[in-house]
């Protein structure tokens, strides 16, 4: 589609009254259930419009996705290529002090920087975008000619291979969109130095939501630690700056492989890691009457959907209980949930029952979320997803 054809907008969406004080509560989201007329043939981009034919703005549109619109603009006016432009700079300038030549950030993190469904990570000179929706895909060679403008990167990656791609009917993709790629991206996090695979690893290669929690955390560990789902290393590499030993424990072999290519990066010999079961391990340890000085849990989402959540919630009460459990007198747990369906008030209730369960008096040093380079918009609280409490259990 070329970019005349993008934004040459004709088609139109009408919505219920509940879809349009949603929009007016300050959501970016129109369901399926609130659509009360839409076209016959799809558009990456329609005009939303009210029963009485006011205009609402303009929406990406996706027909065969539960979340039928997702707001562009709240214009009367159709958007342009220039505002994509403007939305892209505004929020690589909101980030300007996180842009080191070796760092790693979100320059785009979707509808909280009004680009609905558009992730875009930058690792030095390399950006990875996903285009989440199917208005969002349509702009893809957009938004790569206007990162290239801006950014002047040496390369640019799809990570289009996740799950959220089917429901709009997407394939899922991944590969070069332009330039070229290195099998690894060496980057740098507060002095911590990692090895990051772009095409292989963890959502665009790294968890960048973690970041400013990582390095927070840091200054609360000492002694004997243990990182619990290590993935490669990101937390554990943080803590053996302060703490005597670390232990990292995870299940993915290749993970730990590339969490040992990371400590070797750093000259690290204080940190090692082990391939196994997290609850099991916890529930060994804890029948060894072993103790730690800090124990860092960051989890995979258990909860996927609603559906899960009950099997979701004793899951983080068990690794927690667990935790609390292992800590000597004075010990510090890092403790994280990536589940939005589980909200903050959910997984503090959870806390202060593992609490209760181990007999130990906790006291909350902080209250964490996801980095700053992932805002939170109020008005979305899908936006909202990462739970981070430190803890001292005393």
């Amino acid at each position: 589609m070329t970019e005349t054809e993008l934004f040459d907008i004709q088609k139109e969406v009408a919505i219920s009254p509940e879809g349009v004080h949603r929009l007016r509560k300050g959501h970016l989201w129109i369901y399926a259930g609130d659509i009360t007329a839409a076209p016959s043939s799809p558009a990456p981009i329609v005009r939303v419009r009210d029963a009485s034919h006011n205009t609402l703005g303009f929406a990406f549109y996706s027909p065969q996705s539960q979340i039928r619109l997702r707001l562009l603009s709240r214009e009367t006016q159709p958007p342009t290529l220039g505002l994509i432009r403007d939305r892209l700079r505004l929020a690589i300038d909101r980030r300007r002090e996180r842009l080191r030549e070796d760092s790693a950030c979100r320059l785009v993190f979707g509808e909280a920087d009004w680009l609905p469904s558009v992730i875009i990570d930058r690792y030095g000179d390399y950006l990875v975008l996903q285009t989440l929706s199917s208005g969002a895909d349509a702009l893809k060679n957009v938004l790569v000619d206007i990162l290239r403008e801006l950014q002047n990167p040496l390369g640019v990656l799809e990570r289009n291979d996740v799950k959220a791609r089917r429901l709009e009917g997407l394939e899922e993709r991944c590969g070069i969109l332009w330039g070229e790629l290195p099998p690894q991206i060496r980057i740098s996090e507060a002095g911590v130095k990692f090895w990051v695979d772009l095409l292989g690893g963890q959502k665009t290669g790294f968890f960048l939501d973690q970041s400013d929690n990582r390095i927070a955390a840091r200054s609360y560990a000492s002694g004997r630690c243990l990182d619990c789902f290590t993935n490669t290393g990101a937390f554990a590499l943080h803590f053996a700056q302060r703490c005597d030993s670390v232990i990292g424990i995870d299940v993915s072999a290749p993970s730990l492989t590339q969490a040992q290519r990371n400590a070797d990066l750093n000259g690290l010999k204080n940190v090692e890691f082990q391939e196994g079961n997290v609850f099991d391990y916890l529930r060994e340890r804890e029948r060894a009457g072993d103790k730690f000085d800090t124990i860092c849990l960051d989890p995979p989402a258990f909860a996927k959907n609603r559906g899960s959540l009950p099997a979701a919630r004793g899951g983080y009460k068990e690794i927690n209980l667990r935790a609390l459990k292992l800590l000597a007198p004075e010990g510090i747990l890092i403790t994280s949930s990536c589940s939005y369906h589980l909200s903050e008030a959910d997984f503090f209730e959870l806390l202060r029952q593992a609490s209760q369960d181990a007999h130990r008096s906790v006291q909350i040093l902080e209250r964490r979320a996801q980095s700053t380079d992932h805002p939170t918009l109020l008005g979305m609280p899908e936006t909202h997803y990462l739970k981070c409490f430190i803890l001292r259990a005393l």
